[in-house]
């Protein structure tokens, strides 16, 4: 790829991020330009690979030419820079490294718009700057102890390698699944020590919480608290989910008209539809993504593209007769292109 190439797809995803949420980091780029999933920048923040560049879809290089490129584009938009720590998710609390190079700086810079308040900078800078939850994994496949040779449920990582909670320190807390917000938030504040439990889960290739390792003490505090205002909370969980709904409703509305703008051949009942499906709340849809929030005009087209395959091509027979998923796309690519000028033609 060309450098006015690559500086181009940079400035086109730093869009996206500093219009969703006044602010970009190099994590939103690298993503935005899909070297890297978020999963795997999980992995990284969890302390599981030496450097990000690690599990990056290019090199060290190429990592950096991108900051470079993040760096002049955010000072030609006159936003301000704010050097940030990035700190593993394990007990000793290192510094994350991006790459193996001296180099760090250029990634840890956070740039953020210049309408901002001076409170929402402060609170910003205090949120990232702040260490990440210890994360402790519930393994798939059986392990071993660095310290001890044992096993058990759970490891943390320490110096790139797994140890049990007994070795790390923690085989006193207890485990208090996900599922309830409120207990979870309050355990967490009442408890000294907690940590984050995720598994990884195959199918969807990414790390899931599991729920949280508490202080038994802490947990019975936060059981209290929430008996004591369960009727109020019910009822503000109500407004948050009607409140909710609005909001959906209202996004959905502007992305049907977004397509209908991109391509006005596209029926109005049909946009609607595209809208509603792709902008699903929960979905993990394209419509869904901070780029459809946005009205990227590349994610708005994905999405539309998205409907075309399942509802005008034979994409959906072929998988269903054992066609593998790639060799299936590229059959009905050109059925697929015409649907899209058809669509991109003004009724």
């Amino acid at each position: 790829m060309s450098k006015p190439n690559l500086a181009r797809r940079v400035a086109e995803a730093a869009e996206v991020a500093l219009s969703t949420r006044k602010y970009v980091t190099f994590i939103d780029v690298v993503t935005g330009l899909r070297w890297l999933h978020s999963r795997h920048v999980d992995v990284w923040r969890q302390g599981r690979a030496a450097t990000l560049a690690e599990l990056a879809a290019v090199d060290d290089d190429r990592l950096l030419t991108a900051a470079g490129l993040l760096r002049d584009w955010a000072r030609a938009k006159g936003l301000r820079p704010v050097e940030t720590p990035y700190v593993a998710g394990t007990r000793d609390r290192r510094e994350l490294r991006f790459t193996a190079g001296p180099e760090q700086g250029p990634f840890r810079v956070h740039w953020l718009s210049p309408d901002l308040s001076e409170a929402r900078v402060r609170r910003l800078t205090e949120a990232q700057s702040k260490a990440p939850d210890l994360v402790v994994v519930s393994p798939l496949e059986a392990w071993t102890c660095a310290s001890c040779a044992d096993t058990g449920p759970y490891l943390i990582m320490e110096d790139d390698r797994p140890h049990c909670l007994t070795c790390a320190d923690m085989d006193h807390l207890v485990f208090l699944p996900s599922g309830n917000a409120a207990l979870s938030r309050r355990a967490k504040q009442e408890s000294g020590l907690a940590a984050v439990v995720v598994r990884y889960n195959r199918r969807r290739k990414v790390y899931q919480r599991m729920g949280l390792l508490v202080e038994e003490a802490a947990l019975a505090a936060a059981e209290e608290r929430c008996l004591a205002d369960e009727e109020v909370r019910l009822r503000r969980r109500e407004r948050d989910r009607v409140r909710r709904a609005e909001q959906d409703v209202e996004y959905q509305a502007a992305m049907a008209a977004e397509i209908a703008r991109l391509f006005p051949g596209c029926p109005e009942p049909r946009a609607r539809e595209i809208a509603e499906h792709a902008g699903q709340r929960g979905s993990g849809r394209v419509g869904r993504s901070a780029a459809a929030r946005a009205l990227d005009e590349n994610a708005i087209t994905l999405a539309v593209i998205a409907s075309i395959r399942h509802l005008d091509t034979d994409y959906d027979r072929l998988l269903m007769s054992g066609v593998p998923r790639m060799e299936a796309r590229d059959r009905i690519r050109a059925d697929i292109e015409r649907k899209l000028e058809e669509f991109r033609r003004p009724g």
